[in-house]
């Protein structure tokens, strides 16, 4: 539940309201908390059972697209990276071994590329470079859309240390992000 600053209810309320903003209704957000998945920006989950956890909440809730990280999880967060890790062990490996697995259920997964440190931080100027590389999905928020992104964001408030304000003014990520199919 986010608890790595013994913050995990305030947290669990500001994800609620900021998906709320975005349309999605508090029933539509689960939070995991399991011992053995702790909120901490350096440690990897274990790969087989977080698989698990998200395999069976697609199947229960027929979700047939999931948008996660890829392997440098954006900012290089191990808990970002061991999304992306779950998701590929369960796509591929599991494919052959589990009935529960993504194309079985008829779920498609896309991955959020992470770029160099200089592409992050150009915000809008990215719009060329990302549209001359390969991806298979580019999404180009409008400025409204942008503007409910970053009011998103602000319902983050225990986690708006002072870098995310130069994130949300900066980043590529509130304008530009490109996907690959896992």
């Amino acid at each position: 539940p986010g608890n790595y600053y013994n913050q995990g209810e305030i947290r669990k309320k500001e994800l609620e309201q900021s998906c709320l903003l975005l349309g999605i209704p508090a029933s539509s957000v689960t939070v995991v908390d399991h011992r053995d998945l702790p909120d901490n920006p350096a440690l990897q989950w274990d790969t087989q059972l977080l698989a698990t956890f998200v395999l069976k909440h697609i199947e229960a809730n027929n979700i047939n697209l999931v948008v996660t990280f890829d392997a440098g999880g954006v900012s290089g967060h191990a808990n970002h990276t061991s999304l992306y890790t779950a998701l590929r062990y369960s796509n591929i490996i599991v494919l052959n071994l589990h009935p529960l697995s993504f194309l079985c259920l008829g779920c498609h997964v896309l991955t959020l590329e992470s770029v160099n440190l200089f592409r992050k931080y150009i915000s809008i100027l990215d719009v060329p470079i990302s549209c001359f590389l390969s991806r298979d999905a580019l999404f180009i928020l409008t400025e409204k859309e942008a503007e409910q992104a970053r009011r998103a964001m602000q319902c983050h408030r225990s986690q708006l240390l002072w870098f995310r304000h130069l994130y949300m003014l900066f980043s590529r990520y509130m304008v530009i992000n490109s996907l690959r199919l896992l």
